[in-house]
C-alpha cells in the first residue's frame, strides 16, 4: 500500500487507523447519498431544487396537473394586484418553455383493447414521450399572454358593430300575428315552468328529476355542476326572462367551480359548457362568461395529445389524462365527437388571441383529408393512434350527425371564407345522397345507415336535424342543385314529422324504421322512447325561416301541445318511455338540452326572423348561438360595416 511507504508511519498503527477511516467514510458516503437522493427524487423536492439549482430562462416546470399551473397563475395574479401592478400580465409558460407531467394512474378496465390503446399507469418511456410531446406537439399552458398577445384585447364593442342586425331584433322578435304571439308566449311560459322547478328542486345540480323532485348530477361532465344553468343562459336572455337570467349569471360567477377532477365527455362539456358560456358572452358582453370559458377551454386541450392529434373522447379535467370510451371499437374516437369542436374552438381563439384552439381543430381536418373515405363516406370510428378507420359504419344520426352539421356551419361562421369546410361538406353530401338517401314504398325520403356496404333501413331521431342542415346549405351549393337541396331538406323534415304523427302521443320515437312493412315507426321496444329531443323542431325552425311555409309553425304547435299533454308533470317536464302508449310512463328526467334547444327552437319558430338572425349567427349543436366572424370588419376602421349593413338592407 502507498501508506506503508510514508516515512515515520508504523504499519501496525496505520492498520488500525485505516479501518476506522474506512468505516467513517462508508457512513459518510451513505449519508450523502441519502441526502441527495431525497433532494432530487422525493416528491416535494422541487422546492429544494429551486434553492440549489441555478435558474434558467427555459427551465422545465414539473406539475402534477394543469390545475397546478392555473392555481399558481391565479396566486401570482392576486399578488400583483395587491401590489398595485395592474398593467403587468403574468406569463406562466411561453411557447419555448417545457411542461412535463408526472405519471398518472388510471384504474380502468382495458378489456380487449390492443396494447397501444391501453390507458393504465404510464411507464417511464411514456412519461418521456409526454414531455417531448409537450414541446413539439403538445399544449402550451398559457394565462394572460401568449407571444405578446393579451386575452383582454377582444373588442366587444367592435364586435357588436360588425353585426348586421341587433341580436334581439327590432322588437325582440315579436311577431305581428296575434296567434303566433300567443303561441310564443306559451313557449315562454313552458321555459319559466321548467326553470322554476329546476331552481326549486335541483338548483346547482346538472338536471332536474321532476317526479322525485330532486337533482341529478350524472357522470358526463367530469364533476362540473349546473349544466341546466349554463344551457339555459342564452334561452332566458332572448326570452326576456331577465330575473331568471341574473340568477343564472350570479351562479356562474359565484358557484361555477372549474377545478374538478372527474372524467368528462369532451364532446358534452364542449357543446354545453363551452358553447353556453360563449353564447352568453357574445349576447351580453358580461366578462365573467369570457373568463370562465377561457379557463375551461385550457382544460380540454390535453385530450388532443395523441399520435395523430385526434382527441380521445374522455378527459379528466384535473389531470388532463384522456382515454377512449370503453364501448368504442378498438379504443377509437367518435366522428360526431372529435368533429364537433370546430365552432367553439375557433371562437376560443378569437377571444383569447391564442391560435392553438384553431390549430387543434384544423389538424383534425388535415387527418380526415389524408385518409381514404369508402365511397366518399366518413365512418363513425377512427383510431387516434393510427389515424385509420376502425369500422365502416356510417350514420347521419348518432355517432356521426353533428360532424356534418359543423362542416357547413364552419363555412357559414367564417363569413363564407372557409373553402375547405365548404368542399368537405358538399363532397360528403354528395356521398350521402348517392349511398344513404332512400325512398320508402310510401314515398317518404329517409337517411339509412351504412354498415360496410349493407344498408340498415332505420333513421334515428338524432338524424332529423339533417332537414335543417341541408336547408341552410342549399343556397351555397352549385347553382343547378340549390332548389334540389331545398326540396331534399323539405322531404327529410316531412318524414320526421310523419314519425311524430304516427304515434299515439304525437311525439317521435328514438329511432324509426322502413322495413318489414314499417313506415316511419319504431319496431323495437328499445327504440320507442322520447327524451325531450329537439332535432325535429330544429328542422321546423330552419325550414320556416327559409321558406315561410306556415305548415312548419303548425307542426311546431302540434309538438307544443304534445309536450304539454304527455311530458309536463307537477314539477317540470319529463321524457316518456313509449310514444305509442296513450298512458304516459315518464322517465323522471328533465334534460338540460330541453331548455337549451327544444324550447329555444320553438320560441324562435314563433318569432320574427330578426331575433338571432341567420345572417349574423350560427347555432352550435346544443343550440347556443355563435356569431359569424367577419374578419374584414373586425380588423378594419370605423364605417366599413355600416356600408355592409346598407348593402344587406
Amino acid at each position: 500500500m502507498v501508506f506503508r511507504k510514508l516515512p515515520g508511519v508504523l504499519a501496525s498503527g496505520m492498520g488500525l487507523r485505516l479501518s476506522q477511516k474506512f468505516v467513517f467514510l462508508l457512513f459518510l458516503s451513505g449519508l450523502v447519498t441519502l441526502c441527495f437522493g431525497a433532494l432530487f427524487f422525493l416528491p416535494d423536492s422541487v422546492r429544494l431544487k429551486r434553492i440549489f439549482l441555478p435558474k434558467t430562462d427555459n427551465q422545465a416546470v414539473t406539475v402534477g396537473s394543469e390545475n397546478d399551473v392555473r392555481d399558481h397563475s391565479k396566486k401570482m395574479s392576486r399578488e400583483q394586484t395587491a401590489k398595485g401592478d395592474s398593467t403587468t400580465k403574468l406569463k406562466i409558460l411561453s411557447r419555448k418553455q417545457l411542461v412535463t407531467h408526472k405519471a398518472r394512474t388510471v384504474e380502468r378496465s382495458i378489456g380487449n383493447k390492443p396494447p397501444e390503446e391501453w390507458t393504465p399507469s404510464r411507464t417511464k418511456t411514456e412519461q418521456v414521450a409526454k414531455a417531448r410531446e409537450s414541446v413539439t406537439g403538445g399544449d402550451r399552458v398559457t394565462t394572460s399572454t401568449q407571444n405578446g398577445q393579451n386575452k383582454d384585447n377582444f373588442d366587444f364593442e367592435k364586435f357588436k358593430q360588425c353585426l348586421l342586425k341587433a341580436p334581439l331584433g327590432s322588437d325582440n322578435g315579436k311577431p305581428s300575428d296575434p296567434q303566433t304571439q300567443q303561441r310564443r308566449e306559451k313557449v315562454k311560459e313552458m321555459m319559466k315552468f321548467a326553470w322554476d322547478n329546476y331552481k326549486l328542486y335541483a338548483w346547482g345540480k346538472n338536471e332536474l328529476r321532476p317526479l322525485t323532485k330532486n337533482g341529478h348530477i350524472g357522470n358526463m361532465f367530469g364533476g362540473l355542476r349546473g349544466a341546466t344553468i349554463i344551457d339555459s343562459l342564452d334561452t332566458l336572455y332572448i326570452m326576456g326572462l331577465m330575473e331568471e337570467y341574473e340568477e343564472a349569471k350570479g351562479w356562474v360567477e359565484n358557484n361555477l367551480d372549474l377545478n374538478s377532477s372527474g372524467e368528462a365527455s369532451l364532446f358534452e362539456v364542449n357543446i354545453r359548457y363551452v358553447g353556453g358560456l360563449l353564447s352568453a358572452y357574445y349576447l351580453t358582453g358580461a366578462e365573467v362568461f369570457k373568463r370562465k370559458v377561457l379557463e375551461l377551454g385550457e382544460k380540454l386541450l390535453p385530450a388532443f395529445n395523441t399520435p395523430t392529434g385526434i382527441p380521445r373522447g374522455v378527459i379528466n379535467l384535473g389531470s388532463g389524462t384522456s382515454w377512449s370510451w370503453g364501448w368504442a371499437s378498438a379504443g377509437s374516437s367518435i366522428l360526431a365527437e372529435f368533429g364537433t369542436l370546430h365552432l367553439e374552438f375557433v371562437h376560443l381563439s378569437e377571444l383569447s388571441s391564442n391560435p392553438i384552439y384553431t390549430e387543434k381543430v384544423m389538424n383534425v381536418r388535415k387527418v380526415l383529408n389524408k385518409i381514404e373515405k369508402p365511397h366518399g363516406l366518413y365512418p363513425n370510428f377512427l383510431s387516434p393512434v393510427s389515424g385509420n378507420w376502425v369500422q365502416h359504419h356510417v350514420s347521419i344520426g348518432g355517432l356521426g350527425d353533428s360532424f356534418y352539421e359543423y362542416l357547413i356551419k364552419s363555412y357559414l361562421m367564417s363569413d363564407k371564407t372557409d373553402e375547405e369546410a365548404k368542399k368537405m361538406y358538399y363532397g360528403a353530401l354528395e356521398a350521402i345522397e348517392t349511398n344513404l338517401v332512400q325512398k320508402s314504398q310510401g314515398g317518404l325520403t329517409y337517411l339509412a345507415e351504412w354498415r360496410g356496404g349493407i344498408l340498415d333501413h332505420k333513421m334515428g331521431h338524432l338524424a332529423c336535424f339533417s332537414g335543417g342542415m341541408v336547408g341552410i346549405g342549399a343556397d351555397d351549393g352549385p347553382q343547378e342543385k340549390r332548389q334540389h337541396y331545398l326540396d331534399l331538406a323539405a322531404e327529410i323534415t316531412h318524414t320526421c314529422h310523419e314519425s311524430y304523427t304516427r304515434s299515439a302521443t304525437k311525439l317521435g320515437p328514438e329511432a324509426f324504421r322502413f322495413d318489414a312493412g314499417a313506415e316511419a315507426t319504431a319496431t323495437r321496444l328499445s327504440e320507442r322512447y322520447y327524451i325531450l329531443r329537439p332535432e325535429v323542431i330544429e328542422s321546423y325552425m330552419y325550414m320556416w325561416r327559409l321558406t315561410h311555409d306556415p305548415k312548419y309553425r303548425q307542426w311546431g304547435w302540434e309538438a307544443v301541445e304534445a309536450l304539454e299533454k304527455n311530458c309536463r308533470t307537477d314539477a317540470g317536464f319529463s321524457g316518456i318511455r313509449d310514444v305509442y302508449s296513450s298512458v304516459a310512463s315518464h322517465d323522471n328526467m328533465q334534460q338540460s338540452f330541453f331548455l337549451s334547444e327544444t324550447l329555444k327552437y320553438l320560441y324562435l319558430l314563433f318569432s320574427d326572423d330578426d331575433l338571432l338572425s341567420l345572417e349574423d349567427w350560427v347555432f352550435n349543436t346544443e343550440a347556443h348561438p355563435l356569431p359569424i366572424i367577419r374578419k374584414s370588419c373586425l380588423q378594419s376602421g370605423p364605417g366599413t360595416q355600416d356600408a355592409d349593413k346598407s348593402a344587406a338592407e
